[in-house]
């Protein structure tokens, strides 16, 4: 289980190595966000935290643990909806997303603490590190994805996207190209990253499979690299905020 403060590059390459993989060029390394931020230390034990009024109010209108509502906030520039069991924020990140990411599942208990899990400060930015080391340490021109699993707003369940990105681009803009009959796009942009993200959450799981990091190895691109954070809608094209 990996703890705050264990180098993720090292452990991934030990593991690849124990797996018989070598990384090649134009490999993609989907990571989970859980690990990446466990090693990043983004946890908050609920006993440190004393909820604010509004914590307090909010959390007795949802049914949610005040001190849980007051880390949420924190992480948060602004609540978008709210029912009972149910906090959809704007996070500190631009994502509109349950409970701002603060997450309780597969963290483990240490001395009786009920701890919390935090996205990364900076997900692109750990994207970038984890792929710089990984490339020093194969010599592979590699890319790295962080992913998590998100609520859509137009469809049930959960599914996998990019947090974090690095070494591919996250969007590919297919407008002014023809499709089969010759008719030019004009709206066709691909989540390149996402779909790369869902992909390798199929393999992850979401429960005790305990399989952190997904190879993805056979895709091609030609576009430069851009982060993840392309992949926010700006707020003045989002129709749901």
């Amino acid at each position: 289980m990996v703890q705050a403060g264990d180098v993720l590059p090292e452990l991934i390459a030990a593991a690849l190595a124990r797996e018989g993989l070598a990384l090649q060029d134009r490999d993609v390394l989907v990571v989970a966000q859980k690990i990446v931020s466990k090693a990043e230390g983004r946890t908050v034990d609920l006993a440190t935290v004393t909820p604010s009024a509004r914590a307090t109010e909010l959390g007795g209108e949802i049914g949610k643990d005040a001190r849980l509502v007051e880390v949420i906030l924190s992480e948060s520039v602004r609540v978008v909806r709210t029912r009972p069991n149910l906090l959809i924020v704007e996070h500190r990140l631009g994502f509109v997303m349950a409970n701002a990411g603060v997450d309780q599942s597969n963290v483990a208990p240490q001395d009786g603490a009920h701890r919390v899990l935090l996205l990364p400060r900076d997900p692109d930015a750990s994207a970038e590190s984890l792929r710089s080391r990984l490339a020093e340490l194969s010599g592979a021109r590699v890319a790295v994805i962080i992913n998590d699993s998100f609520g859509r707003a137009w469809r049930r369940g959960t599914c996998g996207i990019a947090i974090g990105a690095a070494g591919l681009p996250a969007l590919i803009d297919l407008r002014g190209r023809p499709d089969l009959f010759g008719r030019t796009l004009e709206v066709s942009i691909i989540g390149f990253a996402d779909e790369i993200a869902a992909a390798a959450s199929l393999l992850m799981g979401q429960a005790d499979e305990a399989r952190p990091v997904v190879l993805v190895r056979g895709l091609d691109w030609s576009l430069p690299p851009t982060n993840a954070h392309e992949l926010v809608r700006p707020e003045a094209e989002d129709l749901f905020r």
